[in-house]
């Protein structure tokens, strides 16, 4: 019985072909890094509150974890963004509280 080689021209464009690697293809949904949260919307919204040394550094913090995430380290990036979110918190809670106090004294003094 004689075998039949195939020429090594017919063997390099099957290796060649999109039906052979379908397996190895990777979608690419799955190679996108998701971006952790920076909260740079809740930092820009705490700079409206009065306790400005406060609020500017959560706006700090979401900006570096921005550009954390740009230059590849993501990890650093989802540090920087729980800080942004924690000093955002912290700096709505302190204005509120300022501005209750300003309302209280304000208001309840004798003219």
């Amino acid at each position: 019985m004689s075998q039949h080689n195939p020429p090594s021209d017919s063997k390099r464009s099957l290796d060649c072909s999109s039906e052979t690697h379908i397996e190895d293809e990777v979608p690419e949904e799955e190679e996108e890094i998701q971006m952790p949260p920076n909260y740079l919307l809740l930092t820009i919204l705490s700079c409206f509150c009065p306790a400005y040394p406060i609020n500017i550094v959560g706006f700090v913090f979401s900006i570096m974890s921005l550009n954390s995430f740009n230059q590849g380290d993501i990890e650093g990036s989802k540090r920087l963004g729980r800080n942004a979110k924690w000093v955002a918190i912290a700096s709505i809670i302190i204005g509120l509280l300022i501005i209750v106090i300003f309302c209280t004294v304000n208001f309840t003094m004798e003219r």
